[in-house]
């Protein structure tokens, strides 16, 4: 656990560093969702794995790391039919409902068990919230995949190339764009 805690870095920088990495994967999400959803099939199996080890190695309680390895399975759903998630579907009902899940029983661990806030703060960043918050985070990027943008009444080259400009950005990036600009603008050139 100690190592893990090493990995998941807990300095001053650690909000910055968490929304630039935020803005920077929602970007990727958007421009290209093959390697996003590879990306993301890549942090199920290290969560899978890390979940494992503190089962051998930390003796964490064999329900909450079964509970974890579930949730991942049920990730692996979601990946299928990825970057479309229906926020009606069984699998991401199931998903939110697991995370939540999860929490509790995250919770209720480390109130009767002691470990530094280190490595709680790396457990719940690395096991809980990475893989859901790259499941919101792209969100928005099946509204921009064709043939999902057409309206009634319009044909799918046509809104390609008068809609669908690649230019143009919309959904949680924009509001990623706005907080960077916001904390960090940018120089103007002056002529």
């Amino acid at each position: 656990m100690q190592y893990l805690s090493y990995a998941s870095s807990t300095s001053v920088l650690f909000p910055v560093l968490l929304s630039a990495g935020l803005y920077y994967l929602a970007e990727l999400i958007e421009e290209y969702t093959v390697a996003t959803s590879r990306i993301i099939k890549y942090m199920i199996w290290f969560s899978t794995t890390v979940l494992v080890g503190l089962y051998c190695f930390e003796g964490f309680p064999a329900l909450m790391i079964g509970v974890g390895l579930f949730t991942n399975l049920v990730y692996f759903g979601l990946l299928r039919t990825f970057p479309y998630i229906l926020l009606t579907s069984p699998n991401f009902i199931l998903s939110c409902i697991l995370v939540v899940v999860n929490h509790y029983m995250a919770f209720q661990y480390f109130a009767e068990e002691y470990y530094p806030f280190s490595e709680v703060l790396s457990y719940f960043t690395i096991c809980l919230w990475v893989v859901p918050f790259s499941f919101f985070v792209s969100l928005s990027a099946g509204e921009n995949v064709l043939p999902s943008t057409v309206q009634h009444g319009d044909d799918v080259v046509s809104n390609y190339f008068t809609k669908g400009k690649r230019g143009k950005r919309s959904g949680i990036l924009v509001v990623f764009s706005f907080l960077k600009e916001a904390v960090l603008p940018s120089r103007q050139k002056m002529y």
